[in-house]
């Protein structure tokens, strides 16, 4: 297989169900529309319907749309009883949306924007419909992370919604630290099961509007050296597409651009952060996201330290 990966390397998708959130823009867009111009069905999971629409109609292939608020645990509940009543399988479940660098405010669930969206509402939304994808041969999670996990790293379970101060960078780099600990602790749990496996991805800089929160002081600059810093968003989903249909992809993989930095390139495989590897922070942060959630996973603590035989990552 070329070393530059590109969609030309992605199989026929055709019997295949995707559900990609944050789809009708960005990254998320062009994920869903690669897989669907490769024959796979593919649900638009976002916020704003009316926008999924638009999107879908300027989409080739097998593409719906269905109506999800992450920061409403009501509405993750709505939509995935409105998907298993739709579908009978899902092959692949793309946690892509989220939002970055937001002003201090809540969820409708009073939790951190920025958690509370990137994390917990997609731990919400894979706990919902796993079932859907146990029995299915092949099938993926793969949840979009950021090199921003790197920001001030830590899971602060003394102020998990930054109550007591609030800062926009580390509250994203939390959020983004929790999507990769919740897809290693997500994998050790699939590993006795031998079919759904959950791989991590990152698009680095890409000229998104998920940039649109960022203060005025990082915008301007941003807007200066977007030419040599960013890729476009069909290059930066390349990541997420790598990790949810190459089928060399291993359970616990982590990949993100292939240049000098992580900044752009082709799509490679990756490590994180030494303090994304801490399985006794993982097991404690999905015990914390069980509990403010309300969802359990059909799978269980393996008890088990390592990724399957052949993964790259190690914990």
């Amino acid at each position: 297989m070329s070393e530059k990966w590109t969609t030309a390397n992605i199989p026929d998708q055709r019997g295949r169900v995707a559900v990609v959130t944050g789809a009708n823009t960005g990254l998320g867009y062009e994920t869903a529309k690669a897989l669907a111009e490769r024959g796979a069905s593919v649900v638009l999971a976002v916020r704003n319907v009316e926008k999924g629409q638009q999107a879908a109609a300027r989409m080739t292939g097998d593409v719906t749309v269905q109506a999800l608020d992450l920061t409403s645990l009501d509405s993750v509940r709505t939509a995935a009883a409105a998907l298993r009543s739709r579908l009978d399988r899902i092959d692949l479940l793309i946690n892509n949306a989220g939002v970055m660098y937001t002003p201090k405010q809540t969820t409708r669930d009073g939790f951190e924007m920025q958690f509370g969206t990137n994390h917990l509402g997609h731990f919400a939304l894979t706990g919902l419909l796993l079932d859907l994808m146990l029995p299915v041969p092949g099938s993926r999670v793969v949840t979009v992370s950021s090199t921003g996990h790197r920001i001030r790293a830590a899971i602060h379970f003394d102020d998990l919604q930054w109550e007591r101060s609030y800062s926009r960078a580390a509250a994203y780099g939390q959020s983004k630290l929790a999507n990769l600990m919740f897809t290693y602790e997500l994998q050790r749990r699939l590993a006795t099961h031998g079919t759904t496996v959950a791989v991590a991805a990152h698009p680095d800089v890409s000229s998104t509007e998920l940039a649109r929160n960022l203060p005025a002081a990082f915008r301007l600059p941003l807007t200066w050296l977007a030419p040599l810093i960013t890729q476009k968003p069909a290059m930066g989903a390349l990541p997420t597409l790598r990790a949810a249909a190459d089928p060399a992809a291993l359970g616990g993989q982590y990949y993100g651009p292939g240049g000098r930095g992580e900044f752009m390139g082709h799509p490679r495989l990756v490590t994180s952060s030494p303090e994304s590897y801490e399985v006794v922070v993982q097991q404690r942060l999905w015990a914390v996201s069980e509990d403010l959630t309300g969802v359990k996973f059909p799978v269980v603590q393996s008890g088990r330290n390592s990724f399957p035989s052949g993964s790259t990552s190690t914990v």
